[in-house]
């Protein structure tokens, strides 16, 4: 069996939304839940890298690929929706999940206990609410006056995305870089920075809704890994271990010389492969026990 056939799916969740997803692989299955400003095709070369030993689950959440819309009314309880109607459809039991997409992976956790194993790669929040609450208020009024690049270097800075450089530029540098890159990506089945810019003001907002919730998490029962990049910022790092703390029992990597984006593929300057190999170790001891 070629373990790198990709097929493509989809799945209605509970309020008849699509969530599309590709499956690839052999093996115990994999939901991967990618973070913001990327899709599961982000995720290729990861799954790629597990498909010999696993059924690896790219699914797209909401606004990007394969899936549908957000709704106005959009909160995390329909992506924990989403999540489950996915794990449902592939009998999966094991999640790794990316950023943003980490939060929804441990709400879910709280409450679907088909969740045994449950992987997370760099949670993202802010300091506290009303830090992300001010970061969201300019991108959303940045957004609404048409200012994409603008709003995305808003978010990159106050989220502390980018290498460190970027980080300390003038916002109106960083915002003209930005809008020279935001609708160009390499070949394949990326969704635009531009195009993913309306899904950033819901992500935005649930990582504001949870930068004061971490506590929260402490009933997960799922076996936990929370893996770390060396590279990443001080602030991801941060909330690292805020997450580490409500989740005394969790296992902690940090892997040396990667950063936020390194579970992308390689042409976005990722490095999925040392990620995949903590997976892979975890997901079949955490299985075996």
């Amino acid at each position: 069996m070629d373990t790198s056939t990709r097929t493509e799916l989809s799945v209605v969740s509970k309020d008849g939304a699509t969530i599309g997803y590709r499956r690839l692989g052999r093996g115990p299955g994999i939901v991967v839940v990618h973070g913001a400003m990327s899709s599961g095709y982000h995720h290729l070369q990861l799954a790629e890298a597990l498909a010999g030993a696993f059924t690896v689950h790219l699914m797209d959440r909401r606004g990007r690929g394969l899936s549908g819309p957000y709704r106005d009314d959009h909160d995390i309880a329909r992506d924990v929706e989403d999540l489950e109607a996915v794990l449902a459809a592939t009998g999966a039991r094991s999640v790794f999940a990316v950023s943003a997409g980490a939060l929804i992976a441990m709400q879910a956790a709280l409450t679907l206990p088909v969740i045994e194993r449950l992987a997370l790669y760099d949670p993202l929040l802010f300091p506290d609410r009303a830090t992300g609450a001010r970061v969201m208020a300019r991108y959303d009024r940045e957004l609404a006056e048409g200012n994409v690049a603008a709003a995305l270097a808003t978010a990159m800075k106050g989220a502390r995305l980018g290498p460190g450089f970027l980080n300390a530029m003038p916002h109106w540098l960083l915002t003209a870089m930005t809008k020279g890159m935001a609708s160009r990506m390499p070949e394949g089945g990326y969704p635009t920075f531009t195009e993913l810019a309306a899904a950033l003001h819901y992500e935005g907002h649930l990582i504001t809704e949870m930068s004061d919730r971490p506590d929260a998490f402490r009933d997960i029962r799922a076996s936990v890994l929370l893996i770390g990049g060396g590279k990443s910022s001080a602030l991801i790092k941060n909330a690292l271990a805020r997450v580490a703390e409500a989740v005394p029992d969790a296992t902690r990597v940090e892997l040396p010389g990667l950063d936020h984006s390194s579970t992308w593929n390689k042409e976005l300057r990722g490095d999925p492969e040392p990620v995949a190999r903590v997976l892979a170790e975890f997901f079949r001891t955490a299985a075996a026990r």
